[in-house]
């Protein structure tokens, strides 16, 4: 091992050159930075969001409830992080904790405010009872499912993810620390998946649509570069089926696309207001 010994001061202080990629947005102190009004579309549901895992599973969500024949019709605003959007004083009304996604419920005579995206598949399930159980084991093991997603996801996204693409430098223990608990999580996916066709059981459900874009994504060679074969994602096959069967369908597709920008080799929508705009992109 080569990492090199860091001593931390008796007192921590904010570096703002200290950071790597996301120093320019990331800070100890929470509120807005700047006035920024939110745009509001016609729609009942206004979600502001980024294509990031957290994001998709909501446009997901979205897509799903549509398909499905609900009035669930949504404007998809696209937040910049990068340029610190999630700190304007309208995004921060909606979520003082300045993450995507952030959604606005104007289908009552009240404007509801919902963040977190765990919160928001909650919300909108309950409301248009759908990929929820409304009561007994079934719903007890979806909601199993889905908290273990809020729970485990950091040890991907901000600890595997981020040593190992995002980091300015590379060390070798919080990578193995993080790979070896990433394959822990992608070895019981495997193992729950051997016997069920989703993951709380019979029937898809906001459990699927929450793991789905980050540990899916993963597998199918989507995050953090060459992750998955660094982590022999391919070994966990009963993973793997339930990850590509959840990839083909149609909602999904549609709703990974949603406020994300194009790429060299993919054509995005960073905003959606219709059902049309996915025309545009074939």
């Amino acid at each position: 091992m080569s990492d090199v010994t860091y001593t931390p001061p008796s007192v921590w202080t904010w570096d703002k050159d200290n950071g790597g990629q996301f120093a320019s947005t990331n800070r100890p102190i929470a509120g807005a930075t700047h006035d920024k009004d939110l745009p509001v579309g016609k729609h009942p549901f206004q979600l502001y969001s980024l294509g990031t895992p957290n994001g998709v599973k909501v446009t997901i969500m979205l897509e799903e409830l549509l398909a499905a024949g609900h009035d669930a019709e949504y404007d998809a605003w696209y937040i910049d992080i990068g340029e610190g959007d999630q700190f304007g004083s309208g995004f921060t009304e909606i979520n003082p904790n300045s993450k995507i996604p952030a959604l606005m419920d104007r289908s009552g005579d009240i404007p509801l405010r919902v963040f977190e995206s765990g919160s928001i598949l909650m919300h909108l399930a309950e409301k248009f009872s759908a990929f929820l159980p409304a009561s007994g084991p079934e719903r007890t093991e979806v909601l199993n499912w889905l908290m273990w997603q809020m729970g485990s996801a950091p040890f991907l996204g901000g600890g595997f993810g981020h040593f190992y693409q995002y980091a300015p430098e590379k060390y070798e223990y919080p990578i193995n620390r993080y790979a070896m608990e990433t394959k822990r999580q992608l070895d019981v996916l495997d193992r729950e998946l051997a016997d069920k066709p989703f993951i709380a059981g019979d029937e898809y459900s906001i459990a699927d649509m929450a793991i789905w874009p980050w540990y899916g994504n993963l597998a199918l060679g989507r995050a953090y570069g060459d992750a998955a074969t660094f982590l022999s994602t391919h070994e966990y096959k009963n993973f793997m089926a339930w990850a590509e069967k959840i990839d083909a369908r149609p909602a999904v597709k549609r709703g990974r696309i949603v406020n994300r920008q194009s790429t060299e080799t993919e054509q995005m929508l960073p905003e959606r207001h219709d059902a049309s705009d996915f025309d545009q992109i074939g």
